[in-house]
C-alpha cells in the first residue's frame, strides 16, 4: 500500500513539475513576443512632422504714397530792398515795401490794391520846400494790356510827403489805395517824382 501511495505522490510531483515548467515556458514566450512587437513598433513608427513656419510673401506691389501736387502758383510778397528806386535824383529814395490786394470796405470787391512805401531823404543839404511827393498821385500799370490804374480816394493815402520836413538819413512811411481788377497779378507802380517799379507782384 504504502509503494502505491508513494508512486502516486512521485506521479503527482512529476505533473506538478511538467506544469510549472509548461507555464514558465508560457510565460516566457509571451514576455519575449511582447518585446518584439513593442521593438517593432517603436522602430516602425514615423515621428509627427512639425510644419515649419512659412513666410508669406504678398503678390501685390506697395502702392506708392501719392506725392502732393504742386501748389498753386502764386505772386510771393515783396522783398526787403527788393524795390528801391530814387527820387529827386539822389535827394532821397523810395522802397516799396508791399502791394496787398484787400477788399473795398464799401463794396465788397477785392479790387483794392494797398501800397505801402518808405520815403527815405538821402541828401544833407539842398533839399527845398518843394520837394514834395505826391503820394496820392500814385498810379500803376497792367505791364501786360498797359491799362492804367489810379488811386481809390484822396482819404485812400497818405497825401504828401514834404522831403524838406524829413531829417537827413531819416524815413518816412506812406501808402495808397489803388484800384486794380481782381485777376491782375504784377503792376508797373509809378510814384511821382521818382524812377518807376517794374513787374512789382500783388500779394493775397
Amino acid at each position: 500500500m504504502s509503494t502505491f501511495l508513494s508512486s502516486v505522490a512521485v506521479l503527482l510531483s512529476t505533473l506538478a513539475l511538467v506544469c510549472s515548467g509548461y507555464v514558465a515556458y508560457e510565460l516566457f514566450t509571451l514576455r519575449e513576443t511582447l518585446n518584439t512587437t513593442k521593438t517593432n513598433t517603436l522602430s516602425n513608427s514615423t515621428p509627427t512632422q512639425v510644419p515649419s513656419p512659412t513666410t508669406t510673401t504678398s503678390s501685390k506691389e506697395p502702392i506708392a504714397s501719392p506725392s502732393p501736387s504742386p501748389a498753386t502758383a502764386t505772386n510771393s510778397a515783396i522783398q526787403p530792398g527788393q524795390f528801391v528806386q530814387p527820387a529827386f535824383g539822389k535827394k532821397a529814395e523810395v522802397e516799396l515795401l508791399s502791394a496787398k490786394r484787400i477788399k473795398d470796405p464799401q463794396t465788397g470787391n477785392r479790387d483794392v490794391i494797398n501800397v505801402q512805401m518808405r520815403i527815405r531823404r538821402l541828401a544833407t543839404d539842398g533839399v527845398v520846400g518843394s520837394d514834395i511827393i505826391s503820394v496820392s498821385s500814385t498810379t500803376a500799370r497792367n505791364p501786360d494790356t498797359s491799362e492804367t490804374y489810379k488811386g481809390v480816394a484822396l482819404d485812400r493815402s497818405t497825401g504828401s510827403v514834404s522831403l524838406f520836413q524829413v531829417r537827413p538819413q531819416a524815413s518816412a512811411d506812406a501808402y495808397i489805395w489803388l484800384r486794380v481788377p481782381d485777376g491782375v497779378n504784377n503792376l508797373d507802380i509809378f510814384v511821382p517824382d521818382t524812377a518807376a517799379f517794374k513787374n512789382v507782384p500783388i500779394s493775397s
